[in-house]
């Protein structure tokens, strides 16, 4: 049996895998010159089950449904949920408008603690979104993790919100990497 990967080494391996420099728009609007491009670790199985299996562990103690954002989430809370074993649910940015017309697909959400589980988090709006709108359709949601926090003003914009943000790794673990 192989030796998991430190945090340090997961960080460098991350880095490795997805580091793109030059000049881009985040979702935020604001413009950065480091980009971590979550798809090259997504799309990476191997490094994907790792990264999952050291989130498995922050999940909070009590939740019912883990909730991948549109798109990038999706894969990350797939094999989340394979490291957990708890159900998932795929959250549009919008109810599709055919077939079941649903926000969230897969799991039910209605009454069960919900953790919204992100790839990258920079200003937290998104999740902010996803939260307001998962509340609507009565879930509970209190927390969110992510494996990268840009640390760039989402954990404070989610605690306004009521949501706690933990995260795998920071953009300061990947720089130091």
């Amino acid at each position: 049996m192989t030796t998991p990967p430190t945090h340090a080494d997961l960080a460098r391996r991350i880095r490795e895998a997805a580091h793109l420099t030059g000049r881009f728009t985040l979702r935020s609007g604001r413009t950065a010159t480091d980009y971590f491009d979550k798809y090259r670790f997504e799309a990476d199985p191997v490094l994907l089950d790792e990264i999952t299996a050291r989130m498995a562990p922050l999940v909070p103690s009590g939740t019912e449904v883990l909730a991948g954002l549109e798109m990038g989430g999706i894969p990350v809370v797939t094999a989340l949920g394979r490291h957990t074993g708890l159900p998932c649910a795929f959250v549009r940015k919008e109810a599709k408008a055919y077939g079941t017309c649903r926000l969230a697909e897969g799991a039910e959400v209605a009454g069960r603690r919900v953790l919204v589980v992100e790839d990258v988090v920079t200003s937290g709006g998104q999740i902010v979104l996803s939260t307001a709108e998962l509340r609507a359709l009565d879930a509970r949601v209190d927390a969110a993790l992510c494996v990268i926090d840009r640390a760039q003003g989402g954990t404070e914009t989610l605690a306004a919100q009521g949501v706690r943000l933990d995260a795998l790794l920071t953009a300061a673990d990947l720089r130091a990497a």
